[in-house]
């Protein structure tokens, strides 16, 4: 073995770092990401009705796939060959008569999920009659107003009096007729699933039904205990595909319908038209029993049919291999990288129109049917997660939106954020291509945005809207009420956008704007248009001399909305972080913003961070009427079916916020924050999946308090953006650098508890893992050890080795010694004190 040692440059103070605005030249990352950047792989979201089909959409036909047909987390899709299409659904009808079976009927009805694998390969989930709109803590609130009635108002009194004997009746009778199924998928060719459902309860009802996904048409038999069916190809008729669901025990009843609702009926006891339209077969399970099938499409009739232990062992085997060779871990933030990969495959659905996968973003699953949902900001971070789990996905993702016309420019931080997703998938893959395709679309909207800015200051004003319900929408803040103050000003030209202006300058729309320049610049510098890059950096640094010429409110130590009278702003919000995020605050400033007002617990801090409003704010949980009662519980409940006065803009936890927050302070280096930060958040994250089994849209500023709107109402439970709760904490361990070199890594954490472990992250031809912990900090690549730290907490940032060695920044909290092994046989060997340091070996 070699073994050299070399020393460091001097490390720097342990002041904040500057900010981290331009990356170094760009590299080649590798054949095998060249290959990617080429390559069409399935993932993205949805084009117009009229788009052609890419003709090398990624998923090889024929094809199965469980939980990838729009909305429906119960089934799976299955195409042949010429686009023929074939959906199998596995349907639960209550007691009541109640057939549990897509769309939102289905999807509060989603008990548990996992695991779940991006490439469908382990497909699990559990579906309950049980929707928990009424729940015990719920009723707990009415007891507690019943309890004390001299701390709730007559009316909450009444109310209670008259609501709780229904609703707990309505409990009651719910948990004695509950039932839950678990349903079960492995992919055992790429034509083929076996599957299979058991009843946790006795006398379950189940169908299994073959229907042809978005109204199309087929033509479905029933025969020999199973279900048979062909379909011409949309793409090419000539092409028949051969369907065949066949279960491996007879059906107590079994019949084809002349139309999926004739099918719908028959099950729900009703008539129902015979015909070949679709077709279902029902069983009747006792509680543990399990029933088990095969389904498959082909260019031929299928002909063989696999046996009941067969099935079994295939889908052992396949939950056991669930997390091999994808994203997953151990310790808090490995076990939430699991769950987050488990969440976005569950939200990867396939589109009908572009012949692709896309990831739905939440609220009523929208995607193929709300194109300028997907076009809009959220689906940015679904990208930047997607990244995390499998970068093909966050590849195609992007490569369809922009495919679909590119960003809203209605949400005007659409625009910012892609053009950061687009430069984080490039650091990652090297995808060019996807560059090339992006950049016009994004120069065009970000050329717009000085017409938000009223008086050629260089900042930007908020846009004018008229409700108070939207007055935020064009950053996705909806109706914070920072905004509602604003006084309209009329537009004078601009893009042809018919909204007016506002007097209030907005310092989270600057950021944006700022971090759009930043991230053009490097997309320009990726293209070789040096002139663009100047351009933009330009624009970045006269916004940045702007902005802390204008918005540094240096009495409160923060960066603030202004009037243009020059008036502050009098609500404040997480958004006075967002210049970190968009590189417009100085080292100092940066740091002291943090430190005198994101880790004050009077502000924003706190066991449940970042409220959507500060602590100490008087808008703080003020959209409703705080109790006088004496249980901590029920501090913020409202009514009955009526929201938290913690939720929504008055001081909920919304996933964005923290990241928007979270990538700010790893810009700047404050990695102590940053840690702790994502420490909070993917303990939210946790506490939400494993009491509930849900990913929600937002979370509760106060913990213990009674959740009434938030993750209750079906689609809430599972949103997309979620996941960038837990994608924090696997950024802490090792993601791809946004800010270094493309085909960099930056790993190492500062503040996470305890031992985290993660697996399978991708970063150009290369699969990192990495293990932290207080003592020690271990990077892997394609299975081997590369870096080792010890003594001292490290972060290491832009860490891209070469044959012979490597050059990276490291922040230590203490004296670390530190090995790195560019190659098998070679281990380099130094030290560096706390603080900041540029590392050559």
């Amino acid at each position: 073995m070699t073994d050299r040692q070399r020393t460091t440059r001097p490390p720097t103070t342990s002041a904040p770092r500057g900010v981290r605005t331009r990356r170094r030249a760009p590299v080649v990352v590798g054949a095998t990401a060249a290959l990617l950047a080429t390559a069409v792989v399935p993932a993205g979201g949805a084009t117009g009705p009229d788009a052609p089909p890419a003709a090398n959409a990624g998923l090889q036909r024929p094809f199965a796939l469980p939980g990838f047909v729009e909305r429906d987390d119960n089934g799976a899709l299955l195409v042949g060959e010429g686009e023929s299409r074939f959906a199998l659904r596995v349907d639960l009808l209550t007691s009541a008569g109640r057939l549990i079976r897509e769309n939102q009927g289905l999807l509060n009805h989603v008990a548990h999920v996992g695991p779940v694998t991006v490439d469908g390969s382990y497909y699990e989930v559990e579906i309950s009659s049980d929707d928990r709109t009424v729940t015990p803590d719920r009723l707990g609130a009415l007891r507690e107003i019943l309890a004390h009635p001299d701390e709730w108002s007559a009316e909450q009194v009444a109310e209670a009096r008259e609501q709780l004997p229904a609703l707990q009746a309505r409990y009651d009778q719910t948990q004695r007729d509950k039932q839950t199924i678990v349903l079960r998928f492995a992919r055992t060719a790429p034509n083929t699933l076996v599957g299979s459902v058991t009843a946790r309860d006795a006398d379950a009802t189940v169908f299994l039904e073959a229907a042809p996904p978005w109204d199309e048409e087929n033509t479905y038999e029933v025969s020999d205990g199973g279900v048979r069916a062909t379909g011409a190809g949309l793409d090419d008729p000539s092409e028949v595909g051969h369907f065949a669901l066949l279960p491996t025990q007879r059906p107590d009843d079994a019949a084809a319908y002349a139309s999926e609702d004739d099918m719908v009926a028959a099950m729900e006891g009703e008539e129902g038209a015979p015909g070949d339209a679709a077709a279902a077969l029902r069983y009747t399970l006792d509680e543990g029993e399990t029933i088990t099938f095969t389904t498959s499409v082909a260019d031929e009739p299928p002909t063989t049919r696999a046996t009941r232990g067969s099935i079994l062992g295939a889908l052992a085997r396949a939950r056991a291999k669930a997390d091999d060779g994808t994203l997953s871990g151990s310790g808090p933030a490995g076990r939430a990288a699991t769950a987050m990969r488990t969440a976005m495959a569950l939200n990867a659905n396939y589109d009908e129109a572009s012949r692709q996968s896309f990831l739905v973003w939440g609220w009523g699953r929208g995607g193929a049917e709300n194109d300028s949902i997907f076009t809009g900001w959220d689906s940015a971070w679904d990208a930047v997660t997607a990244l995390t789990v499998d970068p093909e996905l966050a590849r195609q993702h992007e490569r369809v939106l922009f495919a679909s016309g590119g960003p809203r420019y209605d949400q005007l931080h659409a625009g910012p954020m892609h053009a950061y997703a687009v430069k984080r998938i490039y650091a990652a893959t090297g995808d060019r291509e996807l560059v090339e395709q992006a950049y016009p679309s994004l120069v065009e909207f970000f050329d717009k945005l000085p017409e938000w800015d009223v008086n050629g200051d260089g900042l930007l004003e908020a846009p004018y809207d008229g409700d108070p319900s939207k007055v935020g929408n064009h950053l996705g803040l909806d109706d914070l009420p920072v905004y509602l103050a604003a006084d309209r000003v009329a537009k004078e030209g601009g893009s042809g956008d018919e909204r007016d202006n506002t007097d209030l300058t907005d310092v989270a729309l600057t950021s944006y704007y700022a971090l759009m320049a930043d991230s053009l610049s490097d997309l320009a510098t990726a293209l070789g248009r040096p002139d663009d890059a100047r351009r933009f950096d330009a624009t970045l640094a006269r916004t940045k001399q702007a902005a802390n010429d204008t918005l540094w409110d240096d009495e409160r130590g923060m960066y603030l909305d202004r009037n243009l009278d020059g008036t502050w702003g009098n609500v404040v919000t997480p958004t006075i972080f967002y210049p970190l995020f968009g590189g417009l605050a100085t080292p100092e400033r940066a740091q002291r913003t943090v430190e005198e007002n994101l880790l004050d617990p009077a502000k924003f801090w706190g066991e449940h961070a970042i409220p959507s409003i500060s602590r100490d704010d008087a808008e703080y949980c003020a959209n409703g009427d705080v109790s006088r009662t004496s249980s901590p519980h029920y501090t913020y409940y409202v009514g009955w079916g009526e929201e938290n006065s913690c939720e929504q803009w008055r001081g909920a936890v919304w996933p964005p916020m923290n990241a928007t927050v979270y990538d700010g302070l790893k810009r700047y280096g404050l990695d102590d924050a940053a840690g702790r930060l994502a420490a909070k958040s993917t303990s939210m994250f946790l506490d939400s999946w494993d009491e509930n089994g849900y990913f929600p849209e937002y979370f509760d500023p106060e913990p213990g308090q009674v959740i009434n709107a938030s993750a209750v109402d079906s689609a809430w439970r599972y949103y997309t953006w979620s996941n960038v709760m837990p994608l924090m904490a696997v950024h802490e361990l090792v993601a791809e650098d946004a800010w270094g070199r493309p085909g960099s890594v930056t790993f190492g954490s500062h503040a996470l508890p305890g031992r985290n472990r993660v697996d399978d992250v991708r970063v150009g031809e290369h699969t990192y893992a990495a293990t932290v912990s207080p003592s020690s900090t271990v990077l892997e690549r394609d299975g081997r050890t590369v870096f080792r730290a010890t003594g001292g907490r490290v972060v290491v940032r832009d860490l891209a080795l070469t044959r012979d060695g490597a050059c990276f920044d490291v922040n230590a909290t203490a004296a670390t010694r530190l090995q790195v092994s560019p190659r098998p046989g070679t281990t380099l060997r130094t030290t560096v004190e706390a603080g900041s340091s540029h590392v050559c070996l």
